[in-house]
């Protein structure tokens, strides 16, 4: 019965956390936790349980937990492939091969320890496991709540829309990715338009990049405009760089025009869950909403936006595996 009343209370913690802020990332941790340890509860009542339905599940949990990994990677790998057809070859578009390829690694890696039943490489092979697996929660727990978090951020009142930018095509035109941001920056301010007096004013934000001959915000305005947009309604913020720029800068726009406002932030889908967690740490008072992409995309996007969360919590995810590596190396090295 342990499994379960851990599994609820890691949900009444997912729970608070999200009345709270659901921005945090916390809150994806203590939902992995959550979903992990009801499906160890689930698992452990289905091995008491007797039936033949009982049977079929377990086997079908045996199934996934060994065929799993094995079409996980198959379809990381295929995707890979995708994205460098559509995309090109450049390191960015290489994650999801990468990481399909590190899975096919990882099984082969069990394979050798398991025919050779060598100490060294079976204590490295359990230290690689532990590091992925950690890893691999992390991941999971961020993509699931990503979904969740941009199905509950509703679109309530806010002063302002602010479209973040995403690079230009050919240094001066909107590319179909910031399109896509920029049209759903429309529907989101149409749909606060309808429940308020005032229109949201939008703010485009982006600044000029080596290669392009006007700013994000000026080609995003000028696409707005042309979409029928008064350039009365539209703030160009053209000095940032990177997201946290984006809404630092936006932030002290706002700042200074209503004091006390609240936004609406869009980015890409794959983007909103990261750049959620940027608006919390830098106190923007708004929730973040996504427009589509390309279904092929959203895999190596997703994988490299966990990496900028990964790595933005570098400090404690440094601890933690220095840990799962340092323990089982060190038991194994003082028993030898």
């Amino acid at each position: 019965m342990l499994p379960v009343y851990l599994a609820a209370a890691a949900g009444v913690l997912f729970a608070a956390g999200v009345l709270r802020d659901p921005r945090s990332f916390s809150n994806a941790v203590w939902l992995g936790l959550a979903l992990a340890l009801g499906a160890l509860a689930a698992a452990h009542h289905l091995e008491e349980t007797s039936g033949t339905v009982a049977r079929l599940l377990i086997f079908g949990l045996a199934a996934l937990v060994a065929f799993g990994p094995v079409l996980v990677a198959g379809y990381l790998v295929l995707n890979g492939i995708t994205m460098v057809r559509r995309e090109g070859f450049r390191p960015a578009n290489l994650l999801s091969l990468l990481a399909g390829l590190a899975v096919f690694g990882l099984i082969a890696f069990l394979i050798a320890a398991l025919r050779t039943r060598d100490p060294d490489l079976t204590v490295s092979f359990a230290i690689v496991v532990l590091l992925s697996g950690y890893i691999s929660f992390l991941l999971v727990s961020y993509v699931i709540y990503a979904l969740i978090y941009s199905r509950i951020t509703g679109l309530r009142r806010a002063d302002f829309v602010v479209v973040l930018g995403s690079g230009l095509a050919g240094g001066d035109r909107v590319p179909p990715l910031l399109a896509g941001r920029l049209e759903r920056g429309l529907r989101v301010r149409q749909t606060l338009a309808r429940r308020r007096q005032a229109s949201p004013v939008v703010i485009v934000s982006g600044g000029k990049g080596s290669d392009e001959q006007i700013s994000e915000a000026e080609a995003m305005a000028r696409y707005l405009i042309g979409r029928g947009l008064p350039d009365d309604q539209i703030i160009r913020e053209d000095q940032s760089r990177t997201t946290e720029e984006n809404l630092t800068y936006s932030q002290a726009i706002m700042a200074r025009s209503r004091p006390g406002y609240q936004c609406i932030i869009v980015t890409s889908n794959y983007h909103v869950f990261r750049a959620a967690i940027i608006a919390r740490r830098l106190r923007v008072n708004g929730q973040v909403t996504g427009a589509r992409t390309a279904g092929y995309y959203w895999p190596t996007a997703m994988l490299r936006e966990f990496a900028a969360v990964f790595l933005g919590y570098k400090l404690v995810n440094f601890i933690i595996c220095a840990l799962i590596v340092g323990v089982p190396l060190g038991y194994y090295l003082v028993g030898r």
